[in-house]
Formats: structure tokens, sequence, C-alpha cells
């Protein structure tokens, strides 16, 4: 449902938009389809991946390695994972809940989740080019700490 007050939303939005100015409507929908195909072979590839993930791997095989019962070494090892795997904030969350379904602890998902989007193993090099080696790697590091800090908070909470 609220999927669709979301497309509802964006639906009206767009008409009004189009009402007040047609001509940048439609440049601003072309600007879009243009940035929607730059992404969208990055965007599929990765689904595929994932699909291939969750299909290939057991629930039993999720909970022998990421399971609740794993603690700190299934949560250090989604956090390298995570850290090392450069996926998307919008594929990144509808996998966590896959992982959570198939049996995954809700510490391991979250540290899994927080390193992947505040770790940057793969983008280290660009972000030591602008920023240097010594904020680049005390940033990761302090990153790769706060999401088990943030992993222990959801299980408190959770």
């Amino acid at each position: 449902m609220f999927t669709y007050s979301l497309y509802g939303l964006a639906v009206i939005f767009l008409s009004f938009s189009f009402l007040k100015d047609k001509e940048r409507t439609k440049q601003a929908l072309v600007k879009a389809w243009k940035s929607l195909e730059k992404v969208l072979p990055d965007f599929t590839a990765v689904l595929v991946l994932v699909g291939l993930a969750i299909t290939l791997l057991s629930p039993q095989v999720i909970s022998r390695f990421i399971g609740q019962d794993t603690g700190f070494f299934g949560m250090l090892f989604t956090g390298v994972v995570g850290a090392v795997t450069l996926i998307p904030g919008f594929v990144a969350f509808p996998l966590a809940d896959s992982l959570l379904q198939l049996g995954a602890g809700i510490e391991q998902v979250a540290v899994f989740v927080s390193t992947l989007m505040m770790v940057g193993v793969i983008t280290a090099p660009l972000e030591i080019r602008y920023f240097g080696v010594k904020q680049t790697l005390i940033r990761n590091g302090l990153s790769f700490i706060l999401a088990f800090g943030i992993a222990y908070l959801l299980g408190v909470l959770v």
C-alpha cells in the first residue's frame, strides 16, 4: 500500500510539473531516462548475483555462517564481506530482508548492511586520492568499529 501511495504522489507531482512547465518536465524526464539507462546494466547484474546467491545458499548454510548462534565470528564475517562489497543501498536492504528470512541473525545482518554502507575497501583508492591515506584509514576503521556498535544496539532493541 505504501509503495502505491508513493507512485500516486509521483504521478501527482509529475502532472503538476507538466502543467506548470511542459518543456522543463520533458527535459527532466529525458535526463531521468538517460540516468536509468546508465544504471540499469549494473543494477541488473547485482540483482542477478543476489538472486543466485539466495537461490544457491540454503537456509541451513546461511544459519551456519551468519545465523544468530554464530555470535561475534558471524558478525566479523559479514563485516568483512560488507566492507569489500560494493552494492547500492536500494539492493542492500531487500537483500538484508531476504537474509533475515533465510535464518541470518539480526546482529550479523546489521553489521553487513552497516559496513556495506559505511566502509569502502573498493572505493578506498579514490578516497585516498582526495583525502589522503591517514583520513581514509581512520574513517574506514572507525566505520567498521561503529558497525559493531550499531549491531549490538539493534540486538538489544530488537
